[in-house]
């Protein structure tokens, strides 16, 4: 993906070692050539060599991609896009450069950016290795390397400058983890690529990629997939950043088997670049040991943790790895800072982390505090402007557009000058085509989804001055990618174990069978949607005393649990979606409207049926949609009932699959656009384990006459 195709032609400077050149920038057309041979990976930089008038490819339809270049022919190329004065008559003084590419090889040879093999020959037609092209290629552009960090078993002194510079500008990461290939033939299709990305460092404009993953919540199932998606955009820009917007704790049994470290095994492999503390990282502080398990994970991590607006100093389990009163530019793993810079192709990029002020309410922080979000991200801004740093990421978990009374990412965007990446987290928001913030310093955000479904990609070209002048991003779908092979065989191990615990009890028997029948909870009320209609209530009253209702719809209650000991895997059975909670301010007329749609299709099932606690209602299912529900009572602290008033307002407890109009519930999805829904997030199979685990050794829930059609 090249992220300049639509605009004009650049130029940018190379000095040589003895003159200056000038580079072509690499703006393409998309498919200006016709070889048979050119796949995907190729095609952009192909296009450019066609573009810039370097090949005409090895015949009329094959580039030649997996076939050995010869020195003759890389030269020529390597003239041609670095825009060297190209002299018809100039003499290169070697006896074997046939006539077609004598001004060329001469262009090189004047520049000093290379000699031949011998006084009088230049090996034209020997095969070039990739460690000579990484020398032509470091001196025809003026690569200078920016970091002395590679370690490739073949790269003696001679190559190390170059292979350096190659790295550092995200040319190329080698052909393996400890190898450049210095000595092997390199081939016409991957030198083409390195020609491209070579310009493309090398321009006026900075392009900068990352890849973003957000809530992924212990969801490691497809991490091989994961694998697989990492590698395939870091082929074509291997200078890319890898970026965690939090709650990588909560959701799955992988998390409530390995808290986090089977996650971290995989991110640490993976090469993430940092991640922010989302709230359900925070989860487990009200316990006995505290936060151990997080301190656990951001020890054991081999990337460093943002935390701009997190305080950690009262919690002494972290006091080993809080650095948050420092900007570093040289962040070590297992860290918290502030914000840290990295350089990436060349120049610094700012990095910080922001999370939900909100988390003190839906999560357990104890002894860890969340200070105001705007204040530090102009902190951050200054502190990176101080040191000359012009592009800034803000990797947050605020939410995109919910309850702006916490906070969010659109206000921060309008808000906060400076920030130009948003890489946000919490609303497990899908962003198909990153949100473009238009003003003076215009932002992006970006937000992947959740649950590890997509891997976010993003690349955003800067000017001179770090204002973004174009961007392109995608969700990578992970379903459906093929399997890493090593990854598959890491996980199975983890998987094994995750089995064994769906198959223990949870220490609660049903006394009574739990009516999940699938045209039952569609139809009417059950024991099991009332048992867990409870559990939602009883956990949404712990975040918000004040909530009164709770309504699950029938379609997300997948099958019944028999008499007898309950296990972890009947309940995932019964709500396999992982459906999180959320807490509605909704006036009681919108909820009126709801009642009206749950029962618009009875007697017929229909998924959009809700179950309730914490009220009841009656209705006549021989009226027409719309105008049924006869009447609705709401319970109050002393065991009564009241009506419901339809001008009254109400917190109201549901999963947010249903709250963002699930089941075509337009009027909730009304409510949630309007920014009145808390989103605490604890997932569905979670609260109503904890739920049954506080009735004691066993449960035997009826119908109660919460919902009653006078008509049957």
């Amino acid at each position: 993906m090249d992220v300049s195709k639509n605009k004009k032609m650049l130029t940018a400077s190379a000095i040589a070692a003895t003159a200056a050149v000038t580079v072509s920038a690499p703006a393409v057309m998309a498919d200006s050539h016709q070889f048979e041979d050119v796949n995907d990976r190729y095609t952009e930089a192909v296009d450019f060599l066609v573009e810039q008038g370097a090949t005409q490819g090895y015949t009329e339809t094959t580039f030649g991609t997996y076939m050995p270049i010869k020195r003759v022919d890389a030269a020529v190329q390597l003239a041609n896009v670095l825009g060297l004065d190209i002299d018809a008559d100039a003499d290169t003084g070697f006896n074997d450069v046939p006539a077609r590419a004598e001004a060329e090889v001469a262009a090189l040879k004047e520049a000093g950016i290379t000699e031949g093999k011998t006084s009088d020959t230049f090996g034209a037609n020997d095969l070039i290795t990739r460690g000579e092209l990484a020398i032509w290629i470091q001196e025809g552009f003026g690569l200078e390397p920016t970091t002395d960090t590679i370690d490739f078993d073949d790269v003696s002194n001679r190559y190390y400058k170059a292979v350096q510079a190659l790295v550092d500008h995200g040319i190329t990461n080698g052909v393996s983890e400890t190898e450049f290939g210095v000595d092997m033939e390199a081939k016409r299709g991957d030198y083409a690529v390195f020609l491209h990305r070579a310009a493309e460092a090398t321009d006026d404009d900075y392009e900068l990629a990352l890849m973003h993953t957000n809530d992924t919540h212990g969801n490691i199932g497809n991490i091989a997939e994961t694998k697989t998606a990492v590698d395939n955009f870091r082929g074509k820009n291997p200078a890319s950043l890898l970026l965690s917007g939090g709650d990588v704790f909560s959701g799955t049994l992988y998390f409530q088997e390995f808290l986090g470290q089977a996650d971290l095994d995989f991110m640490n492999q993976l090469g993430y670049d940092a991640m922010s503390f989302g709230n359900h990282e925070f989860d487990l502080g009200a316990g006995e040991n505290g936060h151990e398990a997080l301190a656990e994970f951001v020890n054991n991590a081999e990337f460093p943790f943002v935390a701009s607006n997190v305080d950690f100093s009262e919690d002494p389990l972290f006091d080993d790895m809080d650095k948050t009163d420092i900007v570093t530019a040289d962040a070590k793993d297992g860290q918290i800072y502030s914000g840290f810079t990295k350089k990436v192709k060349g120049e610094e990029v700012g990095i910080f982390g922001l999370t939900t002020e909100e988390t003190a309410d839906i999560s357990s922080p104890e002894n860890i505090t969340f200070s105001d979000y705007i204040e530090e991200a102009e902190a951050m801004v200054q502190a990176f402007e101080d040191r000359g740093v012009d592009k800034v990421i803000a990797l947050t978990h605020l939410g995109l557009n919910d309850n702006p009374e916490y906070d969010n990412d659109e206000v921060l965007a309008e808000e906060v000058d400076g920030i130009d990446i948003i890489v946000g987290g919490h609303t497990h928001t899908e962003i198909p085509e990153p949100r473009f913030v238009d003003k003076d310093e215009p932002t992006v955000i970006v937000q992947a989804g959740g649950n590890n479904d997509n891997l976010g990609t993003l690349e955003v070209e800067f000017d001179s001055n770090g204002v973004i002048t174009d961007y392109e991003g995608e969700l990578v779908e992970l379903d459906g990618l093929p399997k890493d092979e090593s990854f598959a065989e890491q996980l199975e191990p983890y998987t094994e174990q995750v089995q064994e615990l769906q198959e223990e009890e949870i220490g609660v028997s049903a006394e009574v069978p739990l009516n999940g029948v699938r045209e039952d909870v569609r139809t009417g009320e059950t024991n099991l949607g009332n048992l867990i209609t409870d559990g939602m209530l009883w956990k949404a009253q712990q975040i918000n005393p004040e909530t009164q209702i709770a309504v699950s719809n029938g379609g997300g209650i997948r099958t019944s649990i028999d008499e007898g000991p309950i296990t972890l895997g009947e309940i995932l059975e019964v709500m396999p979606f992982g459906n999180e909670l959320g807490i509605m301010e909704i006036q009681g007329s919108e909820f009126m409207e709801a009642l009206e749609h749950s029962v618009s299709t009875a007697p017929t099932a229909g998924g959009q049926f809700l179950h309730v606690a914490g009220m009841k209602f009656e209705y006549d299912s021989s009226q027409p949609a719309g105008e049924r529900i006869v009447s609705a009572e709401v319970l109050q602290d002393d065991g009564t009932y009241e009506p419901l008033m339809e001008d009254e307002m109400y917190y109201v407890a549901s999963n947010l699959f249903t709250i963002q109009g699930g089941d075509d519930y337009d009027m909730f999805a009304e409510v949630y656009e309007d920014n009145r829904v808390s989103e605490p997030g604890f997932v569905d199979y979670d609260v109503f384990t904890e739920y049954l685990q506080t009735q004691g050794d066993s449960v035997s829930p009826e119908v109660e006459g919460r919902i009653v059609d006078v008509n049957q």
